[in-house]
C-alpha cells in the first residue's frame, strides 16, 4: 500500500442506510490510509419497502410549504438518524441541528435546502464516527445566479478550503449560491461532489462505493449473472451511460476526467472485489471483444427518401430544422445515398408527428416519408472492436439465429460502438443473443 496516496471516497445511500452499514464503511476507510476525504450520501433504504431519508425530507417540506404541521414527519426523520447514532454508540446530539432545520422549514427555506439536509446530517455523524473534520459544501461548492454549477470558482474555493486539511468529511449532493442559499445538483449529486473534491485535492484515485461491484457487461435484469467490466475508458462509459447503463452518470465524472484522475467503482458489501476502473486511456485489452451492451426502448424513426438528395446542399439541415422547431431532439441519423432516417423518442414525437411530417414535406419536398414506431436501440460498445474484424457480422449472425429483424444499424467513425435498431418486443432477445455470441460462446 502506498502511504502517501490520496483518495477521495464516496459512499451511496444504501451504503449508509444503517449503523451496521456505517460500520462496514468505517472498516473500509480505516483499511487504507489513503482514504482521506469522505463524501457521504443521505441514508438510503434499509429494506425493499423502506423510504430514503431524502424522500422523507421532501415529503416533510411539502407539509411545511402548505403551512401544515410537519412535526410527525420530522420526528420520523430524527428517529432514523438517532438509530444510527445509538447503533454506533456515539456521544452525539443532533437536537440543535434539527431545531435549526425546523425553523428553516417554517421560514420556507426551499426544497433544495430541505433535500440537502439528508447528506448534511449524515456527514456530521460520519465525521464524528471517523474523527475527521466536517466541512459543509455550502462553504465552497458554488452555483451562479442562474443556478448553474460554477466549476472554476468552486475549484478555487474548495482547493483553498481543503488546503492543509488532512482528513475530512464533505457531504455530497449540494452547494450554495453566492448569497448562501443552498442549491442541489440535478442528477448524480453525490457522485458529482466526489468528483469535484477529487479534482480540488488532486487525488490519485476517486473511489465510488455503491451496492454493486462496478459495471456489468449487460443488464442483470436481462442476463442472469452477467460478467463484470474490469476496465472502462471514459469514452466507453459515455456510450454506455447514454444508452441506459446507470451505475454512474457520465456527468458525475467530468471533473476527474479533465484532471486525468482514475475512478474505481467498488462494492461496500464486497470490498474485496476489484470493481470497475474508469480511465482516460489504456493499452490493456478488455477480456472480450466488446466491453458492454446497453439499450433503451421507445423510439420512432422517420425515413425520408428523395432521389439525388446527396447532391442537394443543406438537405439534412432543412430536415433537422423542422424537428428543432418543434422541440424534438434526435438520437441517431443513419443515412444512404437517397435516404435519411431520423431516430427520435416516440413519446416526444407522437403528439407532434403530423406537424413535423407536414414541415418536412414543405422543407425538402421528398419523394416519400416512412415512419416506424415501437423501436429499441441497442449499443454494442468496446475499444477492442477497432482491432477485430467481423464484429458487425457476428452481431448480425447472432441476431439472425435468434430470429431478430434488424431495423437499423449505425456505426460511429470512432469504431467504438455499433448501434442496432430492433422492435421493442425483440429487445431482450437481441441483448441475450449478442451477449451469448461475445461472452458465453465467444464464437
Amino acid at each position: 500500500m502506498v502511504i502517501n496516496m490520496k483518495k477521495v471516497v464516496k459512499f451511496g445511500g444504501s451504503s449508509l442506510a444503517s449503523a451496521e452499514q456505517f460500520e462496514k464503511v468505517g472498516n473500509i476507510i480505516h483499511a487504507d490510509e489513503g482514504r482521506r476525504y469522505v463524501v457521504p450520501s443521505a441514508p438510503g433504504k434499509r429494506f425493499d419497502k423502506d423510504t430514503k431519508v431524502t424522500d422523507m425530507l421532501y415529503a416533510c417540506y411539502a407539509q411545511a410549504e402548505k403551512d401544515h404541521n410537519f412535526m410527525a414527519e420530522m420526528t420520523a426523520i430524527e428517529k432514523r438518524y438517532q438509530e444510527i447514532i445509538d447503533g454506533l454508540g456515539l456521544d452525539l446530539d443532533l437536537t440543535g441541528e434539527f431545531d435549526r432545520i425546523i425553523d428553516n422549514f417554517k421560514r420556507k427555506a426551499g426544497s433544495d435546502y430541505a433535500a440537502s439536509r439528508g447528506e448534511y446530517l449524515n456527514g456530521i455523524i460520519m465525521a464524528n464516527y471517523l474523527g475527521y473534520e466536517f466541512i459543509d459544501p455550502a462553504e465552497a461548492i458554488r452555483f451562479n445566479e442562474a443556478g448553474v454549477f460554477d466549476a472554476e470558482l468552486t475549484n478555487i474555493l474548495l482547493s483553498k478550503r481543503l488546503e492543509g486539511v488532512e482528513r475530512a468529511v464533505i457531504p455530497g449532493f449540494y452547494g450554495a449560491m453566492g448569497d448562501g442559499r443552498v442549491k442541489t445538483f440535478s442528477r448524480g449529486g453525490s457522485d458529482i461532489t466526489g468528483s469535484i473534491i477529487a479534482k480540488a485535492v488532486q487525488a490519485d484515485v476517486y473511489e465510488n462505493w455503491t451496492d454493486v461491484s462496478g459495471f456489468l457487461i449487460a443488464d442483470p435484469r436481462i442476463i442472469k449473472d452477467p460478467q463484470g467490466i474490469e476496465m472502462l475508458t471514459y469514452a466507453e462509459l459515455r456510450e454506455l451511460s447514454y444508452m441506459g447503463a446507470t451505475v454512474l452518470h457520465e456527468d458525475a465524472i467530468f471533473p476527474v476526467r479533465k484532471a486525468g484522475i482514475p475512478v474505481n467503482i467498488k462494492n461496500t458489501n464486497a470490498p474485496e472485489d476489484e470493481g470497475t476502473w474508469i480511465v482516460g486511456h489504456t493499452i490493456q485489452k478488455s477480456k472480450y471483444v466488446i466491453t458492454g451492451i446497453a439499450g433503451k426502448k421507445g423510439f420512432a424513426s422517420v425515413t425520408i427518401e428523395k432521389d439525388m438528395m446527396n447532391s442537394e446542399v443543406g438537405f439534412g439541415r432543412k430536415v433537422l430544422q423542422v424537428f428543432e422547431e418543434y422541440g424534438i431532439s434526435f438520437e441517431h441519423i443513419p443515412s444512404g445515398i437517397d435516404t435519411l432516417s431520423v431516430m427520435v423518442h416516440q413519446s416526444e414525437f407522437e403528439n407532434k408527428e403530423q406537424n413535423i411530417l407536414s414541415g418536412i414535406n414543405k422543407a425538402v419536398n421528398p419523394d416519400s416519408i416512412d415512419i416506424q414506431s415501437d423501436l429499441a436501440l441497442i449499443a454494442v460498445v468496446g475499444r477492442g472492436m477497432r482491432a477485430q474484424r467481423g464484429t458487425a457480422g457476428r452481431i448480425f449472425s447472432a441476431l439472425a439465429h435468434a430470429n431478430v429483424n434488424v431495423r437499423m444499424i449505425d456505426q460511429g467513425s470512432s469504431e467504438l460502438n455499433i448501434i442496432i435498431g430492433v422492435e421493442n418486443e425483440d429487445f431482450e432477445v437481441a441483448i441475450k443473443a449478442i451477449y451469448d455470441i461475445f461472452v458465453e460462446t465467444r464464437l
